[in-house]
């Protein structure tokens, strides 16, 4: 930084990094992030990627994003507007415009601001005032002419020096924020380790944008986020799928057991399968499917085996697999089945976020066939709940559905690495030859659950299938005896209640409106409170990972608040539910299918209005 360059600091910034989905955004974001964190700042982040592979360049839906939210203070969310845009072509800029906070900041490439592009992105001339945005700091950096520039004597393709461009625009932002280029050189030394010369290119593509940065007064003074207070110990930048993959392979390692995972590629959910693919060193055995139903069934077999069985999948891929799950059920084998939510129904926004795989979770399966379903509130604790979905699947026999979803799968955050021996035992009720003769579906007195009894292990030989059993493991059409199997099974999942936390309000435990949520929107709710807290309203939150069983303190936390206000990314999912099993309360709603998560404002604005009703 130049010794004259003036400096402020700030609490908190977002940045949005925007363009086409051959622009290199994701990884600018992500180096970005890595950087901010590396230095101590607490951040959140969202990718948000269009829905096609390649979607046509230069037009609005091939728009690919990275928004970041860096401060010195806890961070809950990847904000609602940035402070600053950067914007590779004249798509981003129509994409993100409403975005930017009035007076922000918005670095262009004006040499991708052509006639064609322009054209191409709806505009008819001038992009700038056709939002309106003069009042704006606009920065119209010629970013593709500089890296040319930079990179002539470096003898690459046209193409490759043009890749390297998304780093000249990363440099910009460093200087603006003050931040160290050694981290991202480091990255490029590793990424292009057999590329000497890449490294060397991106290397002086970002040094080049840092420096040019440093000469427009717009981008003065540079912006100081100080690091964040966070409690001492190990961390690392975390997304969700890979914090799902690391608490079930904890899991399994603390219940001394192998991990195995069917499952089939699909977006958002395929991150969960890659990485316990790739953690061989640890013993996980993965395979990747021909279809939905194969990954499931195969799972299952691992169960049945005496692994940790996990299968993963989004919405479309969970209703191929409600057949199989109907028979871990039936089979009260122990079984984890992540669902990555998405938009839906059908293919619907497959690279979006939504909460509208609740109803399908809890009932989406024939026949009297309860499962525990639980769900992740942040890209971090994903572990936490993949941990836990894999102790009660283990502890107490049964299927265990956990909801996370896109925002949470792809959105990252800084992750304090636990210690092994912090972490819950898991204690997997194994059958032992003191049980012969053996009775499969003998219950457990405090849990129902059966014991496992693992194939090969003389005496402990069973029947087992999708047909009815009775508790020596024949097939029985008894109608009492059916009945009372049902009874067993759905008895069960309820007496996980006994070994969940009681659930806590966030705020006082009373007041005039309890705004409850569940999963992934805890984060905006959370800071939504926070705010209405400090302008004087009497709000608290209470928001769901145990959805069935619930804690059971529920209906002891709603009888003490006037109002209670559901928000959820889906048409009013949770709040059925709600009324379903706490009928005696009223439930106001906020709902939101659009593919994004709430904003601050919009929750607050539905708090506001309900509270000043009569």
């Amino acid at each position: 930084m130049a010794k004259n360059s003036q400096v402020i600091e700030r609490e908190e910034v977002v940045i949005r990094f925007s363009g086409d989905s051959g622009d290199g955004m994701q990884l600018t974001g992500i180096l970005f992030s890595d950087t901010a964190a590396l230095f101590g700042n607490d951040l959140s982040t969202f990718p948000d990627y269009p829905a096609e592979i390649r979607a046509p360049q230069g037009t609005v839906g091939g728009v690919s994003g990275f928004q970041v939210h860096l401060g010195h203070s806890e961070i809950n969310t990847p904000g609602d507007y940035a402070d600053v845009l950067v914007a590779m072509n004249p798509a981003a800029v129509k994409a993100n415009a409403k975005w930017v906070k009035p007076g922000g900041t918005i670095i262009y490439d004006k040499d991708n601001f052509t006639e064609k592009n322009i054209e191409k992105a709806g505009y008819k001339s001038d992009p700038i005032a056709e939002e309106k945005l003069e009042l704006y700091n606009i920065i119209a950096a010629p970013v593709s002419s500089m890296v040319k520039e930079a990179l002539k004597d470096f003898g690459l393709d046209p193409k490759s020096v043009l890749r390297t461009k998304n780093m000249f625009a990363l440099g910009m932002v460093y200087w603006l924020f003050n931040r160290k280029l050694k981290y991202t050189e480091q990255y490029f030394e590793k990424k292009f380790a057999k590329k000497p010369e890449m490294i060397e290119a991106n290397k002086v593509t970002l040094r080049a944008g840092y420096y040019y940065a440093e000469t427009i007064e717009a981008l003065n003074p540079v912006i100081l986020i100080e690091p964040a207070q966070i409690a001492k110990g190990t961390y690392r930048n975390i997304c969700g799928n890979a914090a799902t993959a690391w608490g079930l392979a904890a899991a399994a390692e603390n219940a001394g057991l192998k991990l195995f995972i069917g499952s089939y590629p699909i977006t958002p959910a395929t991150g969960v399968l890659e990485e316990l693919a790739a953690r061989k060193d640890l013993g996980v055995k993965s395979f990747q499917a021909e279809d939905e139903i194969a990954g499931i069934c195969t799972a299952l077999g691992a169960s049945f085996a005496g692994y940790l069985a996990v299968t993963s999948t989004s919405g479309p891929g969970l209703a191929l697999k409600s057949e199989a799950i109907g028979l871990a059920v039936m089979t009260e084998l122990p079984l984890v089945i992540i669902n990555v939510q998405r938009g839906g129904p059908s293919t619907g926004l497959p690279t979006k976020t939504e909460q509208s795989d609740l109803m399908q979770a809890l009932f989406g399966r024939n026949g009297e066939c309860p499962v525990v379903v639980i769900a992740a509130s942040t890209p971090s604790d994903c572990f936490d709940y993949a941990y836990e979905a894999a102790r009660i699947a283990l502890e107490h026999m049964t299927p265990v559905l956990l909801l996370t979803d896109g925002y949470l799968a792809n959105g990252t955050e800084p992750w304090k690495v636990p210690l092994m021996k912090d972490l819950p035992q898991i204690k997997p009720p194994f059958a032992d030859k003191k049980e012969i003769p053996f009775l499969p579906y003998k219950r457990d007195c405090e849990t129902l659950a059966r014991s496992w009894a693992i194939p090969g292990t003389p005496g402990l030989e069973h029947r087992i299938g999708g047909l009815e059993k009775t508790l020596k493991g024949t097939v029985s059409y008894i109608p009492e005896n059916h009945e009372m199997m049902v009874k067993f099974r759905a008895d069960k999942v309820a007496k996980v209640a006994d070994r969940i936390p009681d659930m806590k309000v966030w705020g006082e435990e009373s007041g005039d409106l309890l705004l409850v949520g569940w999963g992934g929107t805890r984060g905006y709710l959370m800071t939504a409170v926070r705010e209405l807290q400090a302008e004087g309203y009497k709000v608290s939150l209470a928001n769901f990972n145990y959805i069935n069983p619930m804690p059971k303190n529920v209906g002891e936390i709603f009888r003490k608040f006037k109002k209670i206000l559901v928000a959820e990314l889906n048409m009013g999912q949770f709040a059925g539910y709600l009324r379903m099993k706490y009928q005696e309360f009223s439930y106001a709603q906020l709902n939101k299918v659009q593919g994004h998560p709430f904003t601050i404002s919009e929750i607050k604005e539905k708090c506001i209005k309900l509270l000043e009703e009569k």
